[in-house]
């Protein structure tokens, strides 16, 4: 009996077959099912492609940020501002009809507006379309020069102190404080008179002193940055301090940089002209927009003839409002919040 059961364990089930049907119906078709599988991974493939190539534009930030920038009306209007100042800076020697001291007739001294000198004649017998072309020369040279020396000061003071905190942030933020208190104007105008009025020195006096306002900047977006998690993962990690400013926080930071700058350097073209304006800023026979206006505001001037005075303040305050302008723009444009 013993034996009968462990026989009846020990024997398969049978496998009742119908009429036509195979044996092992899976494996008859492999070829067909592998063709089957190639063909959806292909439609797999290509359907991740498109969606990589729809996805792509998306995922630029800079991208973005441009497509932003140029549907703001404005925006575009001071981008288109603040590009032909700076190629007129760039193409003034090509440009301009006279040089910038050339005096084009002494008799015609005051000369209005005419088909042959659109902007007149000032009281040297100057052509004025010829010295503002000069003058945006100065502007852009002052801005862009005096702008890279603030950052080259800013960024140290602001990144260290706003990484590192405690008593390092205290004592370098009681510094700029106490320079930050005292009118930019006014220092900028004692250093360049104690040094004398040049180029040279108008943009050393603007950067050693204008960098205040962009170091505190800079150290509150670091302050803001440094509690993310890929700088305490890069922290323990055993990253040095230098490493993760350089690597994480500065890459991070450059949206308000950026947008900072376009307020800064018509800061600093301003300044110029104010300086110029007083007469410690650049010297004659160097064309300056701020020394022709100094040069034109006298009462007797502006009554008798005002084209002096016009044009030179008109120049000023386009470049002013494209700038303003365009950073209004850059910053709605690199806001990672918003949208389309």
């Amino acid at each position: 009996m013993s034996r009968a059961s462990d026989r009846s364990f020990d024997t398969p089930t049978p496998v009742i077959l119908g009429d036509g049907q195979d044996v092992n119906p899976s494996f008859g078709n492999a070829d067909s099912v592998s063709a089957e599988s190639d063909a959806d991974l292909g439609s797999l493939a290509a359907l991740g492609a498109s969606g990589e190539e729809w996805t792509r534009p998306h995922s630029n930030l800079w991208a973005d940020a441009f497509r932003r920038l140029i549907r703001n009306r404005l925006a575009l209007i001071g981008l288109i501002i603040v590009t032909l100042f700076v190629l007129i800076a760039l193409l003034a020697p090509l440009l301009a009809p006279y040089g910038q001291s050339e005096v084009v007739d002494v008799r015609l001294t005051r000369y209005s507006p005419s088909w042959t000198w659109p902007m007149g004649l000032d009281k040297n017998g100057r052509d004025i379309f010829s010295r503002l072309m000069w003058g945006a020369r100065v502007s852009l040279i002052v801005g862009l020069a005096s702008y890279a020396l603030i950052l080259c000061i800013a960024l140290p003071f602001g990144s260290i102190a706003g990484f590192y905190g405690g008593v390092t942030d205290t004592v370098l933020m009681r510094i700029v404080d106490v320079i930050y208190t005292i009118p930019q104007v006014l220092l900028v105008m004692l250093f360049v008179n104690a040094r004398g009025a040049s180029l040279v020195n108008i943009i050393l006096g603007i950067g050693l002193i204008g960098w205040t306002t962009e170091a505190r900047l800079i150290r509150a977006q670091f302050l803001t940055l440094r509690e993310q998690e890929y700088v305490k993962a890069s922290r323990v990690a055993g990253a040095s301090g230098a490493y993760i400013i350089m690597r994480h926080l500065l890459p991070n930071s450059l949206t308000p940089i950026i947008v900072a700058a376009t307020f800064g350097i018509p800061t600093a073209i301003f300044i110029e002209a104010a300086l110029s304006f007083v007469g410690v800023g650049i010297q004659p026979p160097q064309a300056s927009w701020g020394q022709m206006v100094g040069a034109a505001s006298t009462p007797a001037d502006i009554i008798s003839d005002p084209h002096m005075l016009i044009f030179p303040v008109i120049a000023i305050g386009l470049v002013m409002l494209g700038f303003t302008f365009l950073g209004d723009g850059l910053r709605d444009a690199l806001d990672p919040k918003g949208n389309d």
